[in-house]
């Protein structure tokens, strides 16, 4: 039983199931999400993509159900093959595209199935210790719990996916940085009206390097305009951050959240691994402020399915105000805005710093 109970989820992308139809499911919400990715390929049912590093940048789709039993804030991933899809999550129908023109083309497509003003693109970056499986459920359930009512579209790195690999990681973070560039000129081309980007744990870090790099380029706001750059539990060195920070225009700052939490366990773990560097995630939050940007501290939410470190996900109060924030049309705080983020979590156990 111990050993059941420590042995990794399975992958599942792509796996169906020969009893359980996902057509035959009533009342079941489906996801189409658009993957670009620094991973090779992989021929193990359900991975689809490895941990390996690949020297080009992959583009794929995929479509996650939602199970009609779904309870806000909780990922019902599947404990063993194939999944259920009447009380499990399932990712089916993968794509790989050749080109960018047809990669561009599959998001255009599902752009117009939305009405203008949603015609929005939301950027996911996941963390340390993910395989692209992992990556692709946490993000389904996200869109399903925020309501997000754009396209969403995974940057998906070559993580290891092993709690012991995190060097590995941070190696494969920094390998994908010139990727990000190309990512960035890719949906730049597209029609989308505007992005939202959302990274969390060590895809903060990448996130952070992207963006930095952008503007050293002269390139980053010169595209599709960005409404919210949100950083969720970041597993950043917080002198690496303060250089970060400096690098970008007030004007990206100013879009830019910061959800923490002291009592990240995680962060906890990469500060020892860093020989006791304090990380973005669970640093002070006046601290933090001062830099520019708007501070979320999560601390007193402590209800979270998914821990301490994901509360973005797995509080459902957390998950529902953060969609409120990302479907309206104006940014989270903006002057003369009908809702502001300050507003939209006054009921709550939250301190908010900054814009």
């Amino acid at each position: 039983m111990a050993l059941v109970a420590c042995s990794p989820a399975p992958q599942i992308i792509g796996i169906r199931n020969a009893e359980v139809p996902v057509e035959s499911v009533a009342e079941l919400t489906k996801h189409r999400i658009f993957i670009m990715s620094t991973r090779g390929s992989s021929e193990v049912a359900g991975a689809f993509y490895s941990s390996q590093r690949a020297p080009d940048l992959g583009m794929a789709s995929v479509d996650a159900t939602v199970p009609p039993t779904h309870v806000l804030g909780v990922l019902e991933r599947p404990k063993r093959l194939p999944p259920d899809p009447r009380r499990e999550f399932t990712v089916v129908n993968p794509v790989v595209y050749s080109t960018d023109d047809a990669f561009i083309a599959g998001i255009n497509r599902e752009l117009a199935k939305r009405a203008p003003g949603n015609r929005k693109l939301l950027i996911f970056v996941h963390g340390f210790n993910n395989t692209a499986s992992d990556a692709v459920l946490r993000l389904s359930q996200f869109v399903e719990d925020t309501g997000f009512q754009g396209v969403p579209v995974l940057f998906t790195w070559a993580s290891a996916a092993k709690g012991t690999r995190y060097v590995y990681d941070l190696n494969s973070a920094l390998i994908a940085r010139p990727q990000v560039r190309t990512m960035a000129a890719t949906l730049n081309r597209t029609n989308a009206e505007r992005i939202d980007v959302f990274a969390h744990s060590m895809g903060t870090f990448l996130t952070m390097e992207g963006l930095v790099s952008q503007q050293v380029a002269g390139r980053l706001g010169t595209g599709i305009p960005i409404d919210h750059i949100v950083l969720a539990a970041p597993d950043i060195d917080i002198d690496l951050f303060r250089t970060q920070i400096t690098a970008l225009h007030p004007s990206i700052k100013k879009r830019m959240f910061l959800l923490i939490s002291k009592d990240d366990a995680a962060l906890r773990l990469s500060r020892r691994i860093a020989g006791g560097v304090p990380r973005v995630g669970a640093a002070d939050a006046l601290l933090l402020e001062k830099l520019g940007v708007t501070v979320i501290d999560l601390s007193q939410i402590d209800d979270s399915n998914s821990g301490s470190h994901s509360k973005f996900a797995g509080s459902p109060e957390v998950v529902q105000l953060i969609g409120a924030g990302l479907n309206s049309n104006r940014r989270f705080g903006k002057t003369g805005s009908s809702t502001t983020f300050q507003e939209l979590l006054a009921n709550t156990p939250i301190m908010i710093l900054g814009n």
